[in-house]
């Protein structure tokens, strides 16, 4: 196939874990749920179209949750794409719980972890999970013991590789001490680099970093800013722009961007062809700097 028929190719690959070949850019399942990331999808049968179409797009990674709806994202993934194709990279997270929509709390009792990996295997209908994120560390929780039992569930064979979301430095060499870590899901954007430093550093280590809420732009998207005018010029929207920054960011980085509607997925996915000058990748990062 070429770049033209699978646009998300022409992002590069990366080697999660140096044994999972992945494209660079991928897709997240978040807003393939209701409102408050709570129950079912306003139309599941476009859902399933969005979730179909990222495999004709060359996408073979998806980040999903089982806080996801709870267990709708799940569900609907499997629905649409299982029997998973051999090359397809699933990436699911436990330790959040849902307390109603838009109800976040960490839970990290080493019990909970494991009914959570356990029931992500279920409905995602996998015998191994290829990449098993903590979704929050939960701070009533030693983190030794949270890593601990996900590395327990990596040797019985349930979790090929472990990653970590929305930590710090510390927090990130602290768990590697209990396991290797291939991957971290911070939130980082072209307006909201506060997770720089996370970035840095694993890139040096050559650990995955997959920033959630890739396409904020907020007063970058202004009539007079960069990104506009730079959009304008090419053609482009200032989405495609964002994800393009990111993806030249660092060879380590992996956006997810999410979406309900193919339309949408397409638009996104055109990212990967786009090419950044190094005038048009300073200027956006500047114009983050004084938005």
């Amino acid at each position: 196939m070429t770049v033209s028929n699978q646009p998300a190719t022409a992002s590069g690959t990366y080697l999660l874990g140096g044994d999972l070949q992945v494209t660079r850019l991928g897709y997240g399942t978040m807003q393939l749920t209701g409102p408050g990331v709570w129950g079912d999808p306003k139309d599941p049968d476009e859902a399933i179209r969005v979730l179909r179409r990222t495999a004709e797009l060359g996408i073979n990674f998806i980040d999903t949750a089982d806080a996801y709806g709870p267990f709708t994202a799940d569900l609907l993934l499997k629905k649409a794409l299982h029997p998973y194709r051999e090359d397809l990279v699933i990436a699911t997270k436990v330790g959040n719980t849902r307390t109603g929509p838009g109800g976040w709390v960490p839970v990290g009792r080493p019990e909970y972890l494991r009914q959570q990996v356990e029931l992500n295997l279920r409905h995602l209908g996998l015998e191994r999970i290829d990449l098993l994120q903590l979704h929050r560390i939960d701070p009533k929780v030693p983190l030794a013991d949270q890593v601990g039992e996900l590395a327990a569930l990596q040797s019985e064979g349930k979790i090929r590789h472990i990653g970590l979301s929305e930590v710090s430095v510390g927090e990130l060499k602290e768990a590697g001490k209990t396991a290797k870590i291939v991957s971290v899901q911070n939130l980082f954007n072209l307006a909201d680099r506060s997770a720089e430093s996370v970035l840095d550093y694993a890139e040096a280590h050559d650990i995955a970093f997959i920033p959630w809420f890739p396409l904020a732009t907020g007063a970058l998207a202004g009539t007079d800013s960069p990104l506009t005018h730079i959009a304008k010029e090419r053609d482009l929207v200032p989405s495609q722009l964002a994800l393009a920054w990111l993806l030249r960011r660092s060879p380590v980085m992996l956006p997810i961007p999410g979406t309900s509607t193919v339309a949408h997925l397409e638009e996104n996915t055109a990212a990967a062809t786009v090419t950044l000058t190094d005038d048009e990748f300073e200027a956006l990062a500047a114009a983050a700097v004084t938005a």
